[in-house]
């Protein structure tokens, strides 16, 4: 399927998206209570270890779970499919990125419920190592924490690493 903002390959949905500076705890004022309904996710914004980053345009692949067998779509096995297909680990600031760029209704046309940001693991306010992902809710998107407990994730679920990073002319 094609979209003019994203489009999919092999099981592999393609979509960019350009960083503007946003810091986590500006991040938390931006999305505000509709988009931003988890604790967790709201603490993993604002620790010291959100990077932002400004003028850069992230390729981003997302490997749709239907890529993996049910028993193996475990994170451990989407981190090595990811690594030998040259893909990288994505800044944290890409979940707010695709929330704000995508609707539910591209989740929609997609074939997603949610894309798990695959960016380092950070301590949220339980202190549990977690990922943000934007879920499909309702009628909207919204931002999540989860903790990856080593279970199988959901094939509905998508998980986005990095192409390529360039900084934007002019920034």
């Amino acid at each position: 399927m094609v979209s003019n903002l994203w489009h999919e390959k092999d099981g592999v949905v393609y979509l960019s998206v350009v960083s503007d500076g946003c810091t986590g705890s500006q991040w938390v004022r931006r999305l505000g209570k509709k988009k931003l309904q988890s604790d967790r996710a709201r603490s993993i914004l604002c620790s010291p270890d959100f990077k932002s980053t400004s003028g850069v345009k992230y390729e981003i692949a997302v490997l749709k779970g239907m890529l993996f067998e049910n028993r193996n779509r475990i994170t451990s096995n989407i981190r090595n499919l990811a690594m030998q297909r040259k893909l990288t680990t994505p800044n944290t600031e890409v979940a707010c990125l695709i929330l704000e760029n995508f609707s539910n209704v591209d989740f929609g046309k997609m074939g997603l419920l949610r894309i798990v940001v695959m960016h380092e693991p950070i301590k949220d306010f339980l202190r549990n190592q977690s990922l943000l992902r934007v879920s499909r809710a309702g009628n909207a998107c919204r931002l999540y924490a989860y903790y990856d407990t080593g279970h199988k994730w959901c094939g509905e679920n998508g998980f986005a690493f990095v192409v390529s990073q360039t900084p934007v002319s002019g920034s």
